[in-house]
């Protein structure tokens, strides 16, 4: 396995999934994590998080600069986990300089995939399969989650849809 996007729902497992499969790959561990603690019901989210991962991974927190870090991280020896894309694509969508910093980063990442060598793990939501919320901004994260989803997923060995704690393989072999 090179790149792996998880797909699902809130709580439908796509973190526990990653963990397993970076843990069966006996290889030390990198996380990615791109949340930001905004908020108390955030920073309890985060440390439910911390929790449950193994002590021994690292982690690095970077909220914009995916691209980039992936680029250092990324090698045959090591698993990297991000966790996840779509609070990624949030903290792009609502920086001040969005104009110019969503569509830059994007281009980055998705150029940048193609060429890792080294098992990578990609968490992210699927939002667009419930009622879209109203309000524009809620709509066009929803519309670009969904176009990131699409351009990842070609770029992909492996993509697997997370229900209710069970995996649907939708691209690869399954695990």
């Amino acid at each position: 396995m090179s790149r792996h996007l998880i797909l699902g729902g809130a709580r439908s497992g796509k973190s526990s999934l990653a963990q397993q499969l970076a843990q069966a790959s006996t290889l030390p561990v990198v996380l990615i994590a791109t949340a930001q603690a905004g908020d108390d019901e955030m920073v309890a989210r985060i440390e439910r998080h911390r929790r449950s991962r193994p002590p021994e991974w690292s982690v690095i927190e970077e909220p914009v600069s995916l691209a980039r870090t992936l680029s250092t991280l990324v090698r045959p020896d090591r698993f990297v986990v991000v966790d996840c894309l779509t609070l990624w694509l949030a903290n792009l969508l609502l920086e001040p300089a969005e104009g110019e910093l969503f569509p830059r980063e994007r281009a980055a990442l998705l150029d940048l995939i193609p060429r890792l060598v080294g098992p990578l793990a990609m968490v992210s939501n699927e939002t667009g399969l419930g009622v879209i919320p109203m309000g524009a901004i809620n709509r066009r994260f929803v519309d670009e989650s969904g176009l990131l989803h699409q351009q990842l997923a070609r770029l992909c060995d492996r993509v697997t849809l997370m229900v209710a704690g069970l995996p649907l393989t939708l691209k690869g072999s399954p695990s």
